[in-house]
């Protein structure tokens, strides 16, 4: 007999309290769920079940081998639950995270070609410069740019950016470029203060040095685009991804500070629960955005 299928008996049997009521829960009748007890016990070489004209209980033997058996034909459950997930057209509401700069600049303009392919999802984006809480908060997944500070979730990098100090020619007219990291003590530096530690912003030195730049900003702000744009008009220097800069660049509005610098790349990721199997629509969502920014980064924008 099928091992599935005696475990499957003998825990219902537990469940229901005897032979009858587990018959009627899985479909079958009483002398077929007896004889797949009695196979296993022979199989087993022990004694499960207490039986008597009134009850049946397990015993110490069959408690143990119970626990376990539960254990393993839940599995297999969701085992069969994951491949009719997986086959199954993404549908649903997805509820999205992402910071706002790279949601508005990047994420909303490639949406209309996944709900175009995906008809069936509908999809909550909500822009905010905060890591958000996944799974307390309902989101099913988010964007990331940078480190990835919660090891518990799974993700996926989509990309890469790259960070780079960079003002206008305007600018540079009037305040001269700097040569070198200290230089920037002297200039006029332009602050994110959504970033941990906002005042920091950490440099490699041409010899591969790691450095911190702790000069006070002539301006702090907890918006990137509204950072570009100051910076573009000529306030100061700011430190910003590519995939913020990257146009501006292209137009001649901002230039790099310091070209002899290594860039520092970061990745962005898709971040996701922690779970046995991924749902369908944060699957297809995430394969379409590995396909959209294939061409995308470090500095292609």
């Amino acid at each position: 007999m099928d091992r599935l299928t005696e475990m499957e008996a003998f825990a219902t049997v537990v469940d229901q309290g005897g032979f009858t009521d587990a018959a009627k829960k899985m479909g079958i009748s009483k002398s077929a769920v007896s004889k797949h007890v009695s196979s296993l016990e022979a199989r087993l070489g022990a004694r499960l079940l207490n039986r008597t004209t009134r009850r049946v209980s397990p015993t110490e033997i069959g408690l143990a081998y119970y626990d376990r058996a539960r254990r393993v034909l839940n599995d297999a459950g969701e085992a069969d639950a994951l491949v009719t997930s997986m086959q199954s057209a993404p549908s649903g509401l997805l509820r999205i995270s992402v910071a706002t700069d790279f949601g508005v600049n990047h994420l909303s303009p490639v949406l209309n070609g996944f709900l175009q392919e995906f008809p069936d999802i509908t999809v909550n984006m909500v822009l905010n410069n905060r890591y958000v809480e996944l799974i307390s908060e309902g989101f099913d997944m988010a964007i990331r740019v940078g480190e990835l500070e919660d090891s518990t979730l799974r993700a996926r990098k989509l990309t890469d950016t790259t960070l780079r100090m960079i003002a206008s020619p305007s600018y540079f007219q009037q305040y001269g470029r700097p040569q070198k990291i200290d230089d920037l003590n002297d200039h006029k530096l332009l602050h994110y203060s959504n970033q941990a530690n906002n005042a920091v912003w950490k440099i490699t030195a041409p010899s591969g040095e790691k450095r911190q730049v702790r000069t006070a900003g002539w301006l702090t702000v907890n918006d990137g685009q509204s950072l570009l744009n100051a910076c573009a008009s000529g306030l100061g220097i700011a430190y910003l991804p590519s995939f913020l800069y990257a146009d501006a660049m292209k137009r001649g509005l901002v230039q790099e500070a310091i070209p002899d610098l290594p860039a520092e790349k970061q990745g962005i990721y898709a971040v996701y629960p922690p779970g046995r199997f991924t749902q369908p629509k944060v699957r297809a969502f995430i394969d379409f955005l590995v396909n959209s920014f294939a061409d995308k980064g470090p500095d292609n924008w």
